[in-house]
């Protein structure tokens, strides 16, 4: 695919922001839903990973919408991918 640099790079760092969001989710589910796999973590361990799962899921978030909001054209070329 023969797309612009400028495509490229906002691309680039759509699917950046897009799979931190999927393992931050992943994290979450995990952490929520899982219990045993969590091991030997401590209450306090748990609310700072759950802490640090969420933060990394709404700076995910905030990017995804700064991209759209400045960069608007990167919805065409996502629709073409």
């Amino acid at each position: 695919m023969n797309i612009p640099y400028k495509s490229a790079a906002v691309l680039a760092l759509t699917s950046q922001a897009q799979a931190d969001k999927s393992a931050a989710i992943a994290s979450l589910s995990i952490l929520l839903n899982h219990p045993a796999g969590i091991g030997d973590h401590s209450t306090e361990d748990l609310h700072k990973n759950l802490n640090e799962a969420l933060s990394k899921l709404a700076d995910a978030d905030d990017r995804l919408d700064t991209i759209i909001k400045y960069f608007p054209e990167i919805t065409e070329v996502l629709q073409q991918k």
